[in-house]
């Protein structure tokens, strides 16, 4: 991934609260996952699980919006829907 903003999508209600269910950000990372020849699962470059600061996060490269429209609007529905803690961050 290269450096440049991303959406930083945290497992936590705008209100504080932690989302459940838990493994909601492997349930969506794995979807555009794939299987490589080593037989292991490979995330998506512009969607994968972090740990940022301790806490277990989403990060959405915001190229995604032009090479999977489909799947870009799926999360920011999900994330406006679920009313998640979302912002911008310089990743590398």
């Amino acid at each position: 991934m290269s450096k440049q903003a991303k959406l930083v999508i945290e497992s936590v209600v705008e209100d504080g609260r932690k989302f459940r269910p838990s493994d909601w950000i492997e349930r969506i990372s794995t979807t555009l996952a794939n299987f490589g020849p080593d037989h292991r699962l490979h995330y998506d470059e512009s969607v994968q699980p972090r740990v940022i600061n301790g806490e277990k996060c989403l990060v959405v490269d915001k190229s995604l919006q032009q090479s999977n429209p489909a799947a870009f609007d799926y999360i920011l529905s999900f994330v406006h829907a679920n009313r998640l803690r979302v912002h911008e961050e310089v990743l590398g």
